[in-house]
């Protein structure tokens, strides 16, 4: 089992990180240009801010990502220092940021955590389990906050129309299917059954259409048996820190622009429920985007779901919403790339020439 080294470093390149600045600001420059609304003066109200609120946004971010830190750091039964987690964390989310959000950053991951002295197999079983962790908090999570949100968790917008509303609502419902079923079937190959997953991917890959891919599905299918040996026995100490971390960085993730929205307009405890829980479906729209990190999409959805709250300041909000959450890792992670890459493979030559 190898990992295409060519391809994970043309992921991993910091020249890509103009494409999706590029892509953003040219949604950004589109909406200033074609919405009369946005000008000058509707820029200026960027001063209006809640400095203790921008704050908190800022606070709120950091704690995601120590979070993200720590649960990695559990994951790998400490393997991995805090510098290394570290490390690790800057560079998946710089991955995912430069990947489209349909394909996100895994097998970077992997590769990663494999340059990082972390054996294949087990490196394999962290990042399926992390991705089985998240989608399960979004199944499971989703209809509890949907609930209390009392179904008010698609927007009412001029912008769309209720043909497209529609849509979205049926897109949000078959995403979540998918997703949930998804996650059921990856959570019973890698804790239950990870050879008759194999032998039914196969049989699948046997058909004549797709037969191409049949050499593709077993290699899948032998990553997925090696991954859950690594993952068997397990316990309950084990799985609470990590679960609880999950809980606690997604939603510290949707807790940030819940803060960032009330440093500009005051918020009822209910408003924070449904802005919370349309980030929910915020999420599944910005998964299945086909640019780098979702980029623009995310620009052009923030003003449909959100401008029932925020009025004037939705297109100075959702500019900083995206300079806070997503360019940061863009700007650290062709930073801290080059000083990984002279750790990890100049370093590690330099050692075995001095043995």
């Amino acid at each position: 089992m190898k990992l295409d080294n060519k391809k994970i470093f043309q992921t991993l390149n910091p020249n890509k990180v103009w494409v999706p600045i590029i892509i953003g600001l040219g949604i950004v420059f589109a909406m200033f240009y074609f919405d009369p609304s946005i000008n000058a003066e509707t820029l200026s109200v960027v001063f209006d801010a809640s400095l203790t609120w921008i704050f908190l946004a800022v606070v709120v971010i950091l704690f995601r990502d120590a979070g993200y830190i720590y649960r990695i750091r559990e994951i790998t039964n400490r393997e991995l220092t805090w510098t290394r987690s570290i490390y690790v964390i800057i560079l998946w989310e710089f991955a995912s940021a430069v990947t489209p959000s349909v394909v996100g950053g895994t097998a970077v991951a992997i590769f990663i955590l494999n340059k990082e002295g972390i054996k294949l197999g087990r490196a394999i079983a962290y990042v399926m389990v992390t991705a089985i962790l998240d989608n399960l908090f979004f199944v499971i999570g989703a209809p509890v906050i949907l609930f209390f949100a009392k179904g008010n968790i698609f927007p009412e917008s001029k912008v769309l129309e209720t043909q497209m509303q529609s849509s979205m609502e049926a897109i949000f419902w078959i995403s979540y299917a998918l997703y949930a079923t998804y996650s059921l079937i990856m959570a019973a190959a890698l804790f239950y059954r990870p050879r008759v997953f194999k032998w039914v991917l196969i049989k699948l890959f046997s058909i004549k259409w797709l037969r191409k891919w049949k050499h593709d599905a077993s290699e899948y299918g032998n990553q997925i048996i090696e991954a859950s040996k690594e993952l068997a026995g397990k316990n309950f100490k084990y799985w609470l820190p990590i679960v609880a971390a999950t809980i606690f960085i997604w939603t510290s993730r949707y807790l940030m622009l819940n803060a960032l929205i009330s440093a500009f307009v005051p918020l009822s405890l209910n408003d924070h429920i449904i802005v919370f829980a349309r980030q929910v479906i915020m999420w599944i729209v910005m998964m299945i985007s086909p640019t780098p990190g979702s980029s623009g999409t995310a620009e052009f959805f923030f003003a449909q779901f959100f401008t029932q709250f925020l009025t004037i300041y939705t297109f100075v909000t959702s500019i900083v919403w995206r300079l806070l959450s997503y360019y940061p890792y863009l700007i650290l992670g062709a930073l801290f790339l080059p000083r990984w890459i002279k750790q990890v493979f100049f370093k590690k030559k330099e050692n075995e020439t001095l043995e």
